[in-house]
C-alpha cells in the first residue's frame, strides 16, 4: 500500500482499514510518511468525516506508536480524568489528590493553555520549583508512593498523535470530533488507565458552543473508551461564565487551595466533588455513587484531599510551604477594579470575553513562543444571578504591564451586562452520559 493511496480512498468517501491508519500513523512517526501527506489525509478525514472503526482505529494506532504505561505493584485502581477546556477550570488541581485521597491511583497528563482557556501545566508551574516535565520512570514513582503525579505530554507516550496534533493545529484540522477523541483517548489510555471521567464544557468560554455540540463529543469519547476497555462517564458541564472566583494561574492554585482545605467557591467545590465521586465510582465498583460522594465529601473536608496536595508539590520538586502559606505563591503589581455601570442583577459574566482578557494580561500565550506571566489574572466579585449595586467592583484585574491592561480592559464591557428584574443561574452540570 502507499500512503497516496489511502488519502485516495478518505477523499473518495470510502473508509480506510485499521491497517491503512495504522501505515500512516506508525509511518509518520518513523519519517516514512511526510508531514504533506499525512496533512492531505487529515483534510480528507475532516471533510469526509471518519466513522466509528476509523476512529477507534486511529485511537489504538496513536497508543501502539509509543509505550503505555505500568506500575507494577500497585494494588491500586487507576483512574483519570480530562477537561475539554474552560475558563477559571482548576478541578484538576483539585480532584487528582481527591481521588487519591479515596484510594485511587491517579497518573494525569495535562496540557498547557490553548488560547482562552486555561491549561493544567501552566498553572502547577506558578507553585515555586515544582516540574512537570518529569522522567516516565519518576512519574510512574510518584504514582506508586503518593498516588498520583500531574504532568505533561512526552515523547514516549502517544508520539504519534502529538505528530498528528500539530499538523492539525496548522491545516485547519482541529474542529472534528473523531481526530478530537482519538487525541484525547490515546494520551488517555497510554497512561495504563481502566477508568475515565471526562468533563465536556459547554458554552461560550468552551470548544463546544452548546450543549448540543457537547453532547455529540460525550457520546463519541464514551463509546470510544469503552471499546478501549475504560470505563468512560463524561459530564457535560457549563461554561458560559468562568468556574470559581479567580481566572490566572496562580491566583487559581490559591484557589484550589481553598477548595482543598473545604472552602472555596461553591460551584468549583460542588463539580470537584461531583467529579471525584465519579472517579471513585468507576474505579471502584464497590462504592456506589452516593457512597463515592459522601467518601469524596468526607476526604475533603478531613483534610485528606489536601495532604495528597502537598505530597505530589513535594514529590515534583515544588515548594509545599504555599500549601499552609499561599502568600509564597507569585503577585501580580497591580490591581485595578473594574465597576457595574447600573444596578440590577447580573445576567451575563461571558467565559470567552474573560478569558481573553486574562490571556491578554499576559495569563496565556497568545504565540506558542510566549512566555505566561503566571501572576496577572482575575478574581470575580460576582456570579450570574447576584445583586448588583452601582459602581459595585465587579471584577479585580491583576496586572503588570499598563499597556496589557489597556487592550485587557475593553474586553470586561463586553463580557459583563447588569439589568434590572430577574436573572437565571446557570446550571453547572447539565448531564452525565455513560454507556
Amino acid at each position: 500500500m502507499t500512503a497516496a493511496e489511502i488519502i485516495r480512498k478518505k477523499r473518495d468517501g470510502e473508509a480506510n482499514t485499521p491497517e491503512e491508519i495504522d501505515f500512516l500513523v506508525q509511518g509518520a512517526v518513523a519519517g516514512r510518511v511526510p508531514d504533506y501527506q499525512i496533512s492531505a489525509w487529515l483534510m480528507a478525514a475532516f471533510v469526509r468525516g471518519l466513522d466509528g472503526d476509523e476512529t477507534r482505529a486511529l485511537t489504538r494506532s496513536f497508543v501502539e506508536s509509543g509505550v503505555v504505561m505500568d506500575y507494577p505493584g500497585l494494588d491500586l485502581p487507576l483512574v483519570d480524568k480530562h477537561s475539554t477546556g474552560g475558563v477559571g477550570d482548576k478541578t484538576s488541581l483539585v480532584v487528582a489528590p481527591l481521588a487519591a485521597a479515596c484510594g485511587c491511583a491517579v497518573p494525569m497528563i495535562s496540557g498547557r493553555g490553548l488560547g482562552h482557556t486555561g491549561g493544567t501545566l501552566d498553572k502547577l508551574e506558578s507553585i515555586p520549583g515544582l516540574r512537570t516535565d518529569l522522567p516516565l520512570d519518576d512519574f510512574r514513582d510518584a504514582v506508586a508512593r503518593h498516588g498520583l503525579a500531574l504532568i505533561g505530554a512526552t515523547d514516549r507516550l502517544a508520539p504519534g498523535d502529538k505528530h498528528f496534533y500539530a499538523l492539525r493545529d496548522v491545516t485547519a484540522t482541529v474542529e472534528s470530533i473523531p481526530l478530537i477523541v482519538a487525541s484525547i483517548l490515546s494520551k488517555k489510555a497510554a497512561e495504563g488507565i481502566s477508568a475515565l471521567v471526562l468533563d465536556v464544557k459547554a458554552g461560550a468560554g468552551a470548544f463546544m458552543p452548546d450543549v448540543a455540540a457537547a453532547r455529540q463529543l460525550a457520546n463519541e469519547l464514551v463509546s470510544t473508551g469503552h471499546l478501549l476497555g475504560m470505563k468512560t462517564v463524561a459530564l457535560i458541564t457549563g461554561m458560559s461564565q468562568p468556574l470559581g472566583n479567580r481566572v490566572g494561574n496562580a491566583l487559581e492554585v490559591e484557589e484550589a487551595l481553598e477548595v482543598l482545605r473545604g472552602e472555596g467557591p461553591s460551584d468549583t467545590r460542588r463539580l470537584c466533588i461531583e467529579l471525584a465521586a465519579w472517579m471513585v465510582h468507576c474505579a471502584r465498583p464497590d462504592h456506589d455513587l452516593d457512597a463515592a460522594c459522601r467518601l469524596a465529601v468526607e476526604k475533603l473536608d478531613a483534610g485528606g484531599a489536601l495532604e495528597k496536595f502537598e505530597r505530589l508539590v513535594e514529590a515534583q520538586g515544588g515548594d509545599p510551604r504555599i500549601v499552609d502559606d499561599p502568600g509564597r505563591l507569585v503577585r501580580a503589581r497591580h490591581r485595578f477594579e473594574y465597576t457595574s455601570p447600573a444596578a440590577g442583577r447580573l445576567v451575563r459574566a461571558r467565559a470567552d470575553q474573560l478569558g481573553r482578557a486574562a490571556l491578554l494580561l499576559g495569563a496565556g500565550r497568545r504565540t506558542a513562543a510566549d512566555t505566561v506571566n503566571h501572576a496577572v489574572g482575575l478574581t470575580l466579585h460576582k456570579k450570574v444571578g447576584d445583586e448588583v449595586a452601582y459602581r459595585e467592583p465587579l471584577v479585580t484585574v491583576h496586572y503588570d504591564d499598563e499597556a496589557r491592561l489597556g487592550e485587557a480592559r475593553p474586553l470586561l464591557g463586553r463580557a459583563f451586562q447588569v439589568e434590572e428584574g430577574e436573572a437565571a443561574r446557570p446550571a453547572l452540570i447539565h448531564e452525565v452520559i455513560e454507556q
